[in-house]
């Protein structure tokens, strides 16, 4: 189950809004081991596309040094989708290298209904999970 702030949640969706009509994407930073999510961190969809996402090379190594410098790791991962569900597509199954993250996908293709849901991707097995929104 994922566990995440009402602001963390209004952040992404916030991000996957703003750059609409190409996918957003990024990290949410939390202590090692803790699994919680607690620094947001918006990151450059290099594709610039509305069908795929990846992080800039760069950008990525940065983002994870400093997370190392803090000893935090990657608590979630996300990503939207501007036409679609919010369910990984097969790229997105096959790119999931963070065993432990939460791969939390946000639909953008309602401007009425924010669809945010998450899954564990392990081993190329999506399985969803429960999302509680809990305030600050």
């Amino acid at each position: 189950m994922l566990t995440i702030s009402a602001a963390l949640r209004a952040d992404i969706v916030a991000h996957a809004r703003a750059d609409h009509p190409d996918e957003a994407c990024g990290v949410i930073a939390g202590p090692a081991g803790s699994d919680r999510p607690e620094r947001f961190i918006p990151m450059l969809n290099a594709e610039r596309s509305p069908t795929f996402y990846r992080f800039d090379s760069l950008e990525q190594l940065r983002v994870w040094r400093e997370m190392d410098d803090r000893d935090e790791e990657p608590v979630v991962i996300y990503h939207s989708h501007t036409a679609t569900e919010a369910y990984p597509s097969r790229t997105d199954i096959s790119y999931a290298m963070e065993p432990s993250a939460h791969y939390v996908l946000v639909s953008t293709r309602d401007p009425d209904d924010d669809e945010f849901r998450s899954f564990r991707i392990l081993d190329g097995i999506v399985t969803e999970e429960a999302v509680t929104v809990v305030p600050e």
